[in-house]
């Protein structure tokens, strides 16, 4: 308790010794004598304690945010330019958001529709990028695997899709995999060969490896611009792209 205290107490001392020696400029006060003062003034206004913990908080949030945007800057053209990655809308479109996700994630599944709605929702304004960021399980990084495949076959929306609808439950067996993609018309047979290259693997092993310089820890992230939303923020997502779409018109 100290030891959190003591950050504290200095920032109170800070605050409250200029009024001291407004007081008596001429009677300069020792160390131990200041210490009290400021320990007094703390027990009769305990406020400046939470007061001085939400300024903290905020100044460390703000350079949390201001490191996640100096590392998306940093990395713009593999998170928005990889010839590697599949999207939907036009590619042409003004705006640009791009997904990070795991196809075992629940929230990642619910938002699944709205986010494929995306460029119709917004008149052709954005186009939706996908990144396969397969972090919670091995099936998981199987599962983004049978995407990618799929999309070596024109097909990787409708794998994605029907990734998306598999039941976590189950455990992504192999068997649901290749039924899921047969339901894409996916050649399965080229699709499992698909998934054994190494040019493939390399595209999920270099998302993970993004992932961890933009400072993405989970699923999913939205990005628009310097801009990132974590998490199944619709409402935030939202507000992000009404401001990129603003400024792009």
């Amino acid at each position: 308790m100290t030891l959190r205290l003591a950050p504290l107490a200095a920032l109170s001392l800070l605050a409250f010794t200029p009024a001291c020696a407004q007081q008596d400029d001429a009677a300069p006060q020792s160390r131990d004598e200041i210490e009290e003062i400021v320990r007094d003034y703390i027990l009769e206004h305990p406020e400046v304690i939470e007061q001085a913990l939400i300024k903290l908080q905020q100044r460390a949030s703000e350079q949390e945010a201001q490191s996640a945007r100096d590392a998306i800057a940093s990395n713009k053209e593999a998170i928005y330019e990889s010839d590697a990655d599949y999207s939907i809308g036009p590619d042409d479109a003004p705006v640009t958001l791009v997904e990070f996700f795991d196809y075992r994630c629940g929230f990642c599944k619910r938002s699944m529709e709205w986010t494929m709605e995306l460029p119709d929702a917004y008149d052709g304004q954005v186009r939706v990028v996908f990144k396969e960021f397969p972090i919670l399980s091995p099936e998981s990084e199987k599962a983004a695997l049978a995407a990618l495949a799929a999309g070596e076959q024109g097909r990787y929306s409708e794998m994605h899709r029907e990734l998306m609808e598999l039941d976590n439950s189950s455990g992504f067996t192999p068997d649901e995999i290749d039924a899921a993609a047969e339901r894409a018309g996916v050649d399965v047979d080229r699709m499992r060969a698909d998934m054994g290259s190494v040019r493939l693997q390399k595209v999920v092993a270099d998302n993970k490896t993004l992932a961890r310089q933009i400072g993405i820890n989970g699923t999913p992230a939205f990005l628009v611009g310097d801009e990132m939303v974590s998490g199944a923020n619709q409402p935030g997502v939202i507000k992000m792209l009404d401001e990129a779409v603003e400024q792009a018109g």
